[in-house]
């Protein structure tokens, strides 16, 4: 937080004219010097101001309102030069006269922090800001501050917690959190390795403030994230093919093969189909490799074709509703989602799932495909697991909230 030099110039200029103070006079030798700094304060000549003040302070037999005047004018003196430890010194010198309080108090202990703040020294800026809100501030500005010299000093856990409530308490009002405040979460729980308050940054990011490069760190985030199961590659891959974040050759192989692995031909074949029509595949010296790797796609959607009645049976005369589960979401990814949901549907109602989040997580997917956003948000709020299930539905459902506007 600024504070103007030039209006405490003006509050020293004001104390020494007629009446401002009449319970306090100023000897024409005090007032001399003192008219001498406020010319040079107001030539923006603060070094030399504040070597005047030495002059007054060499002055003898000063009253008490003629030493709080000379601080006023060292304090501002030392603001306009960077000098915060002598703007503290005279400050202390003020509090002890007894000639501060109230808004002007907070005043001054707002420049303090302001200027230490503005010299990287972000201790000391920490101590004096906090004193300020420890005195009753309420500043935003001075907020800032404190806020950059937690950070920038390496202690962001209450920037972390203060900066989530502010977030949190945006949304009960109805109003976007700022994108800076989510940003400013976003990169100190990345300083500090929270996983849990990166991954709330990253999704208020996704849900208000959507781009490629967001999507793309919100992504690796997930990947990276500890305990995530393996079989969650393929959803996340699915994610940087729909945001276009498909960075190389190799992520459309990757993502083509999970998905061939995965029982999801039809898929893996438009995956390899969408990386030729980009340019991406069939180029270069891994150009037949490519052709290959699409010749074999192919061959794995006739496969499947050919086997899809026998697998079929099987999942309908299972006890476990897993079989239906996985051909329904097959269904969705390969163009027929509204029969997927149904199959997938039927699957739940037989019950007995493995793994209950991740049908919520093929329900929701498979409803995002069908155009019914509600319900698929409705899935995916119900993926619950500690396996990163969660974690993933939660991707979902900001690319769905935000690829329906």
């Amino acid at each position: 937080m600024k504070m103007n030099t030039l209006a405490l110039a003006l509050a020293a200029a004001l104390a020494l004219a007629p009446g401002a103070h009449a319970q306090e006079k100023v000897s024409p030798e005090v007032g001399k010097a003192m008219t001498a700094v406020q010319t040079l304060l107001k030539a923006g000549k603060a070094k030399e101001a504040l070597a005047k003040v030495r002059d007054i302070e060499a002055i003898s037999g000063r009253n008490a309102g003629e030493t709080a005047i000379m601080e006023k004018l060292r304090f501002a003196a030392a603001q306009q030069s960077s000098e915060p430890d002598t703007m503290v010194r005279a400050f202390e010198a003020l509090k002890a006269a007894g000639r501060l309080g109230g808004a002007e108090n907070l005043q001054y202990i707002g420049a303090i922090a302001g200027t230490y703040s503005r010299l990287n020294r972000h201790k000391d800026a920490l101590s004096w800001a906090n004193r300020y809100f420890s005195e009753g501030g309420t500043d935003s500005n001075m907020k800032a501050v404190q806020t950059a010299a937690q950070y920038y000093g390496g202690d962001v856990g209450p920037i972390i917690k203060s900066t989530v409530a502010e977030i949190q308490a945006a949304e009960k009002a109805g109003q976007a959190p700022s994108r800076d405040k989510i940003n400013l979460l976003w990169n100190a729980a990345s300083r500090a390795k929270d996983a849990g308050a990166l991954a709330f940054a990253n999704e208020k990011l996704l849900q208000y403030y959507p781009s490629k490069e967001i999507w793309s760190n919100a992504i690796s985030s997930t990947m990276a994230r500890k305990g995530l199961a393996p079989r969650f590659q393929l959803d996340l891959f699915r994610l940087r093919l729909l945001t276009e974040n498909m960075r190389s050759d190799e992520d459309y192989e990757e993502l083509a093969s999970l998905a061939g692995q995965a029982g999801f031909a039809d898929e893996g074949r438009r995956v390899i189909e969408a990386g030729f029509k980009a340019g991406v595949l069939g180029q270069g010296a891994k150009a037949d490799r490519h052709q290959r790797l699409k010749t074999f796609m192919d061959k794995k959607v006739a496969d499947a074709k050919g086997a899809y009645a026998a697998a079929e049976k099987a999942a309908r005369e299972s006890k476990q509703g897993d079989g239906l589960v996985t051909l329904g979401l097959q269904q969705a990814f390969s163009g027929q989602a509204k029969a997927g949901v149904a199959m997938i549907q039927e699957g739940i109602q037989v019950g007995q799932l493995k793994r209950e989040g991740d049908a919520q997580l093929a329900l929701g997917q498979a409803y995002f495909l069908a155009g019914d956003t509600a319900k698929a948000l409705s899935a995916f709020r119900a993926a619950k697991g500690d396996d990163g299930v969660a974690d993933v539905a939660k991707l979902w459902a900001n690319y769905a909230r935000t690829a329906r506007k």
